[in-house]
């Protein structure tokens, strides 16, 4: 297939880049497949719903849209800072945290740069760095799906100029221990850029042993960034807010010169300040949907076992609010079959990973519908 008129005006980087898998919307599934109850569980989102105070904070909107939004996202700066214990200009904001993804690929990176992340990969740690000529070396998951972690230090010890460690990893839910992860920070060269993408945080804080990477970070003698969320635990999935914690003002300065400086529109600057101030409404939802995940665990594991209805189904180690499993078979009929019954997935498309699923913790009644459609999709004949 020849390239069209405008794709040869393009830069070469930019030509092969995949689109990102952003899944299917509702009305989407509605019009395709005539069904009208859906169960969304493809994004993890939280269908826990926003804090009140959210709802509060977004009324008045309306009344001010005709301004620009402060382009330093000051109040809620200034929050963040006193609760996180982080300088105020150590922070940065982004419209959703991959914003700042693609920002800091603008910022740092050249056409021949080398990057780390883990495979199977969040597809913007591989899509930025490539759209900016960079090398992006994929790291293989352990035999238990489980970060590498020699195989992480060993590619540390390349001087990669920015390694992006998602912790915990998106789609498969495994993350770095405290042990793991000062292994992999001592085998990290002071010139790498470490960037730690925390987007289910408030999550993984459950596992005892998952590290204050903010306290192990404070150390190290190299430039460093942790990135975290409201899309996920805090519900602002729509309104798009991210953040990032650096290790000085002189990195968020970089990041400024190429960040657009209204990239976090008004109404998301007022309803994360709300949430933020409503943490117990954020912990609540969390802790329902981690000890909803586990139900949903057991139940698979039990229909997994020799003999049962799901049996050979494998189930990727989670700290988040989603599980990664390997059906054993192309997820692509699989996943049609749900969709024909109102159940949105997300399959896995990378290749090696096609036999894979990760299905976001909805409400109980959600996933009890995903693991009745489940049973029938795989009940199913394969094709051949």
């Amino acid at each position: 297939m020849t390239d069209s008129p405008i794709a040869t005006l393009a830069r070469p980087e930019a030509r092969p880049l995949p689109a990102y898998n952003a899944g299917l919307s509702n009305e989407a599934v509605r019009a395709r497949y005539g069904v009208t109850d859906i169960a969304r569980l493809a994004s993890n989102e939280n269908p826990f719903g926003v804090s009140p105070a959210v709802r509060q904070a977004l009324a008045g909107v309306a009344d001010a849209v005709g301004n620009y939004p402060d382009a330093h996202c000051t109040a809620l700066r200034q929050a963040i800072a006193e609760r996180s214990g982080m300088a105020a200009d150590r922070l940065v904001f982004g419209n959703g945290s991959e914003d700042l993804i693609k920002i800091l690929c603008e910022v740092f990176l050249s056409p021949g740069d080398l990057v780390v992340t883990q495979r199977p990969v969040f597809g913007l740690h591989e899509i930025y760095p490539r759209m900016m000529g960079a090398q992006v070396e994929l790291l293989e998951l352990d035999a238990e799906l489980g970060f590498d972690i020699d195989a992480w230090c060993a590619a540390m010890a390349k001087a990669p100029k920015i390694a992006f460690l998602p912790n915990p990893s998106n789609p498969v839910g495994c993350m770095m221990d405290v042990a793991q992860f000062a292994r992999v920070l001592e085998a990290t060269p002071g010139s790498t850029i470490l960037v730690v993408d925390e987007a289910y945080y408030e999550y993984a804080l459950h596992d005892e042993d998952y590290p204050d990477v903010l306290a192990m970070l404070a150390a190290r003698q190299g430039p460093w960034i942790v990135l975290r969320t409201f899309s996920k635990a805090w519900g602002l999935a729509g309104l798009r807010v991210g953040y990032g914690m650096a290790d000085s003002a002189a990195f968020v300065q970089l990041l400024d010169k190429v960040r657009s400086p209204f990239n976090v529109n008004l109404a998301a600057q007022r309803a994360a300040l709300a949430a933020w101030s409503d943490p117990t409404h954020m912990r609540s939802g969390v802790a329902t949907t981690v000890a909803l995940r586990e139900a949903l665990r057991h139940e698979l594991k039990a229909l997994a076992a020799p003999g049962g209805p799901l049996q050979g189904l494998r189930i990727a180690p989670s700290v988040a609010n989603f599980l990664f499993l390997d059906i054993g078979r192309p997820n692509g009929p699989v996943t049609e079959a749900l969709l024909r019954r109102g159940v949105i997935i997300k399959p896995w498309k990378e290749p090696g990973f096609e036999h894979f699923l990760r299905v976001s913790i909805g409400t109980e009644q959600d996933n009890a519908r995903f693991v009745q459609a489940l049973l029938v999709a795989m009940a199913e004949p394969v094709a051949v």
